[in-house]
């Protein structure tokens, strides 16, 4: 009886073992780095879905009206084009984006004197595409409407945090483009103004996120009582840190503040993470217009794997993230025909554009595919 009982508890133990390095295998699985090859096909297969459905890069984009292939959500695109072209440079990749700053004539919607950091946009890839092939024309109307947003001395243009990756990536390429420290200093001024000043600060360094612009300050709550912080809106932030990070010099002034709040960031963002990889449209109130998002899950993914690709982030905390957001997009936002599900339209809060589903479609198929190719291009790189 004695040696009946010692089997069993033999067995038992043996089965426990099991189950726990069962677990273990699973969850080491499931962390782990998602090759490059695999990594770059779901890259191609999204671009390739737009390239083909968008032939000619200079046709006007016709939602609820008609407005040219040069406004921000197509500049969000090609942001993400050119960081496909970086990691697989093909030719068709460059010509292709070469071709829309051709038909517009290097120009942005408004001319040479807007100060909309939305229409500035645009001057991202423009920019890139100068470093490429330095002809004078790439560059001239976006540096036109910089320099005149300097020499006027106003700092309070960006009343939405939108605005940040619109446009202080510009200003910090083009500093490095001129080596020029006045495009840095203004370029921080202005986002100082955003996050500290305008409507009392749009910056929350309680919970360290973003209120959309001031009508969102508190007062303003979402239904469950707490703050209204939209994902997208603060993924914004995440990507115009990044960018800005990545250009200015290791010993620039103003360095050190958007590192501190890149990372007090990331930090607040991580316990947010829902279950299944995605984040929700309302990052406080997961139950007001709750479920999959890929915009928002695409940019925090993308500062979240720059961050770990830089050495700037544990590891061992936000790379599982990072892995479990990505395969979460490719099993439930990619779909065959490379076409992307469960990406919020525009709008400025967790209500506009719903619902979100997976058959739903945004009035714009462009800026979520451009957040795609951000986060595939720096998982691309992440190492085993």
């Amino acid at each position: 009886m004695k040696y009946k009982r010692r089997l069993t508890l033999s067995w038992e133990l043996s089965a426990g073992i099991l189950v726990i390095l069962l677990l273990f295998s699973i969850s080491g699985h499931a962390q782990q780095v998602p090759s490059k090859k695999s990594v770059l096909k779901i890259m191609e297969s999204a671009n390739a879905y737009f390239m083909n459905k968008w032939p000619d890069p200079g046709a006007s984009i016709t939602t609820n009206t008609t407005r040219p292939s040069n406004i921000w959500t197509r500049a969000v695109y090609y942001e993400g084009l050119m960081s496909l072209y970086q990691t697989d440079p093909k030719k068709e990749y460059e010509q292709y984006a070469v071709s829309w700053g051709e038909k517009h004539n290097w120009g942005l919607r408004g001319g040479a004197t807007t100060r909309n950091a939305d229409n500035q946009a645009c001057g991202q890839t423009y920019i890139d595409l100068y470093q490429l092939d330095p002809q004078p024309e790439r560059i001239r109307e976006i540096k036109a409407s910089i320099d005149s947003m300097m020499k006027s001395g106003k700092i309070n243009d960006w009343t939405w945090i939108d605005a940040l990756q619109m446009a202080m990536p510009v200003f910090a390429k083009l500093g490095a483009v001129y080596h020029d420290q006045a495009y840095f200093e203004y370029l921080y001024q202005l986002y100082w103004h955003t996050k500290t000043v305008e409507g009392g600060g749009l910056y929350n360094p309680k919970d360290a996120l973003w209120w959309r612009d001031k009508s969102f300050v508190p007062p303003y709550k979402e239904p469950n009582g707490d703050d209204c912080y939209w994902a997208r809106g603060n993924g914004w932030v995440i990507a115009a840190l990044v960018k800005v990070l990545g250009i200015l010099p290791k010993d620039a002034p103003h360095r050190e503040e958007y590192l501190t709040t890149y990372k007090d960031m990331m930090k607040a963002l991580a316990p947010l993470q829902r279950p299944d990889g995605f984040w929700n449209v309302s990052l406080h109130d997961p139950d007001h217009f709750g479920g999959k998002e890929t915009s928002g899950t695409a940019l925090f993914i993308y500062g979240m794997a720059w961050g770990v690709n830089k050495g700037i982030l544990d590891v061992k905390v936000y790379k599982p993230l990072v892995i479990k957001g990505w395969n979460a997009l490719v099993k439930d936002a990619v779909n065959e025909d490379g076409s992307l599900s469960y990406v919020q339209g525009t709008g400025k809060e967790p209500k506009d554009s719903q619902p979100v589903t997976a058959v739903s479609r945004p009035d714009f198929e462009d800026y979520g595919l451009g957040c795609l190719l951000l986060a595939g291009a720096e998982i691309y790189q992440l190492k085993k």
